[in-house]
């Protein structure tokens, strides 16, 4: 199960797919992270529980509360994500 901690040790940039979900930095293997969006818009996801969700206008410098394992090329027009672990 995906927990959330309250300091990140570990960052990466984002590569959105639709098809490929974020890569652990650490071992590879999909764990979830939370996200830094620095460019906001709209930002699709697949979260740690296996939800695909579309939030709508996420504002510039905002950070998810919520664990995430894809973010989504096709329908994301947030840029500047940043992966947090």
């Amino acid at each position: 199960m995906a927990y959330q901690k309250l300091q990140q040790s570990r960052a990466a940039v984002v590569t959105k797919s639709d098809t490929d979900d974020i890569p652990n930095p650490g071992n590879g293997a999909v764990e979830g992270c939370i996200l830094y969006v620095g460019t906001g818009g709209i930002l699709r996801v697949l979260t740690a529980g296996g939800d695909d969700i579309t939030f709508q206008n996420i504002p510039n410098a905002f950070v998810t509360t919520f664990q995430v394992v894809r973010v989504f090329a096709s329908t994301t027009t947030a840029n500047n994500i940043v992966a947090l672990w």
